[in-house]
């Protein structure tokens, strides 16, 4: 099991931005997915989405999916095991 830190966010900064805890950390997992500081998966983990729930979130505001082409060769690896079953 990982380590976890706990901050706290003053209510009236969360009341200000209109967010509550859980949509704060949904917010912040969009942004360092985003920035490209954290994958798909540890992002859907900090938000505590399923990976299909953020992946509707992502482009539901527009943010493209980091899919480079070791991705897209991992896939077609894949697919030709899949196919071969």
């Amino acid at each position: 099991m990982s380590d976890t830190v706990t901050f706290e966010v003053p209510q009236d900064i969360l009341d200000s931005a209109r967010l509550t805890a859980p949509e704060l950390k949904i917010e912040l997992a969009l942004s360092l997915y985003a920035q490209g500081r954290l994958s798909i998966g540890k992002a859907r983990e900090l938000a505590g989405m399923s990976l299909w729930e953020f992946r509707q979130l992502l482009a539901a505001r527009r943010i493209p999916a980091h899919y480079d082409v070791e991705d897209l060769q991992d896939d077609i690896t894949t697919l030709e095991k899949l196919d071969n079953l």
